[in-house]
């Protein structure tokens, strides 16, 4: 058997995909209150969306076990993996990678398991994963992608709009967009997450506005790969694609949803582009 890739939630990858291209995913955990969910099983992405609408709380994510991993690298083992790959959202995001990294210490004497910072997330670190799993079912080694996901991750950028920051500030990953609290009265945030942290890359006072500047950002970008839009159940997500039809072809944008993770933190009706610069 191959190098099994592992990855997380993050990716925004789904259950049957994951199944089709031979990743492993270990789910994060979604509350809301005291009430908690596993991500992908015990809350869909329309079921997580609906229930942000309806609660007055804020929803929170929490990392997986380092077990959680370790059972999945055991399964890896059992089915008859060489080795393990696993690819996880940017560390400096959530403890997943750390997890990641004590479960792989804690199989050394069973299987070898290498972990890889993504520095990405959502459609980007999905991206990542998709070209990495490609390259481990047609029988490349570790170390061939390492270097593929290392290469991928230098080139892959992440641009989005947030309609509101309360989910990224409770979420604690305000990062370096922290300056634009208390400033933030009908101002939709523009974020660059491009390096793995959240960056502020720019005010605007209107979505449109702020539609209109991914929609110059892209056009800045030059020669570009895989793009996805990525949202979090935005209602004008058609009608943004199909603006971008001039920039290049509709037939070769993916569209994304957000899964409950990213949305935790994005809040509703984020809008965003993912791509790899060539």
């Amino acid at each position: 058997m191959p190098v099994q890739i592992v990855t997380d939630s993050a990716s925004d990858i789904s259950l049957e995909e994951a199944a089709q291209l031979n990743i492993k995913i270990v789910p994060l955990s979604i509350r809301f209150g005291e009430q908690e969910f596993t991500d992908l099983a015990d809350i869909s992405v329309t079921e997580f969306y609906q229930r942000m609408e309806a609660s007055d709380l804020l929803p929170a994510t929490a990392a997986p076990s380092p077990g959680a991993f370790e059972s999945a690298f055991r399964k890896c083992h059992e089915e008859g993996a060489s080795e393990v790959v696993c690819i996880n959202l940017s560390i400096a995001l959530s403890a997943t990678g750390q997890a990641a990294q004590l479960a792989a210490e804690g199989v050394k004497d069973l299987i070898e398991v290498t972990c890889v910072d993504s520095m990405s997330i959502t459609g980007g670190l999905g991206t990542i994963i998709r070209k990495a799993a490609e390259a481990a079912n047609n029988g490349a080694a570790t170390g061939e992608i390492v270097n593929l996901v290392e290469n991928l991750r230098s080139r892959t950028r992440i641009i989005a709009t947030l309609d509101t920051l309360d989910n990224l500030k409770k979420g604690g990953r305000i990062g370096g967009a922290a300056a634009m609290l208390g400033t933030m009265v009908q101002i939709k945030p523009c974020l660059d997450l491009s390096s793995g942290e959240v960056v502020e890359a720019g005010r605007q006072r209107t979505r449109k506005k702020a539609r209109q500047w991914l929609r110059e950002e892209l056009s800045k970008a030059g020669d570009i790969e895989a793009l996805t839009v990525i949202h979090g159940d935005a209602p004008d997500v058609q009608e943004f694609v199909e603006s971008l039809s001039d920039i290049i072809p509709i037939d070769q944008i993916s569209i994304t949803q957000l899964g409950a993770v990213i949305g935790t933190h994005g809040g509703p009706r984020v809008l965003g582009l993912t791509f790899l610069v060539k």
